[in-house]
């Protein structure tokens, strides 16, 4: 009779290895890297030919990404901080013959000013067997608004920035997490009537940009029409948190008034009598006078 060994060793070593992939594939998931609050993000644009305005392929057919202009103030390509919100100025020190020809394509949406931003942050650890982590990115096209002239253009330099992140269970303040969209897009670009937020643009000028970075912890947008302020990743306000807080007090003044009439008040009342101190004024020398101590008869 066969010996029945081996293929008990076999089942026990399928029984065991299994756990063991099951373990990496949940080390690999794990290993991506997630952005810590503050973290830089650079911003990368869709290169694209001055002539026609489309976009440029590299070797291998694949759209060529270069890094946004340099802003004057930082002197690096334009860059996002994970989870900071707040006001922030990129001047584009000088608008050469070809960016203002680049421009005129963005301003007449001949072409889109399409960027994008990496999702996570480059992954340093690699599995041993496993296929290395592709960098995903996330669109944020920027709708840059403004009118052409003959010799000038006129462009709005104040865009609003709207970054979300994938939805977490729960929520910290200065949370860590991964991009999940974007949208990027001018306000009032017709303000350039009035004088404000909207400039007169020639080669060669200066091109000072502003934005308003506004960060969500979530995909969606905010549900109070306007009445909440949002601070920063994880420093929202959220109607379970004003729920609670009411909760809370209302627990408070309830605790304090039992402890108040239950225990504080009739010790004082057994320790003496009921004087002109009481609501009712009732002295010991007949009625008092309300909330007070009851005349004395001389």
């Amino acid at each position: 009779m066969p010996s029945i060994a081996p293929l008990v060793l076999g089942v026990l070593s399928s029984l065991l290895l299994a756990p063991i992939a099951t373990a990496n594939t949940n080390i690999h998931d794990g290993a991506l890297p997630s952005y810590h609050f503050g973290a830089p993000i650079t911003v990368e644009c869709m290169n694209r030919s001055i002539e026609t305005g489309e976009h440029i392929q590299n070797a291998k057919n694949e759209i060529q990404w270069i890094p946004f202009p340099v802003c004057n103030e930082t002197g690096n390509a334009l860059e996002f901080h994970y989870g900071v919100e707040g006001e922030m100025n990129c001047t584009i020190p000088m608008v050469d013959d070809p960016f203002f020809h680049l421009l005129e394509f963005y301003i007449h949406s001949d072409a889109p000013l399409a960027c994008r931003l990496p999702a996570r942050p480059p992954a340093h650890v690699e599995m041993v067997g496993e296929k290395p982590y592709e960098q995903e990115y996330i669109p944020l096209v920027f709708a840059l608004a403004g009118t052409l002239q003959l010799s000038h253009l006129h462009i709005s330099t104040h865009l609003n920035i709207l970054l979300h992140s994938t939805p977490k269970h729960h929520i910290h303040p200065h949370d860590s997490g991964v991009l999940d969209s974007g949208a990027a897009y001018s306000t009032s670009p017709l303000s350039h009537m009035e004088g404000s937020f909207t400039r007169k643009l020639v080669i060669g000028d200066p091109l000072p940009l502003s934005f308003s970075v506004r960060w969500f912890p979530t995909p969606s947008l905010p549900k109070t029409e306007g009445k909440v302020e949002w601070q920063g990743m994880g420093g929202h306000i959220y109607a379970s948190t004003v729920f609670y807080a009411l909760v809370s007090f209302a627990a408070g003044i309830l605790v304090s008034g039992v402890y108040f009439f239950g225990i504080i008040l009739p010790k004082r009342l057994k320790g003496r009598g009921l004087g002109g101190a009481t609501p009712l004024g009732y002295g010991l020398n007949g009625v008092g006078n309300g909330w007070g101590y009851s005349k004395r008869t001389d």
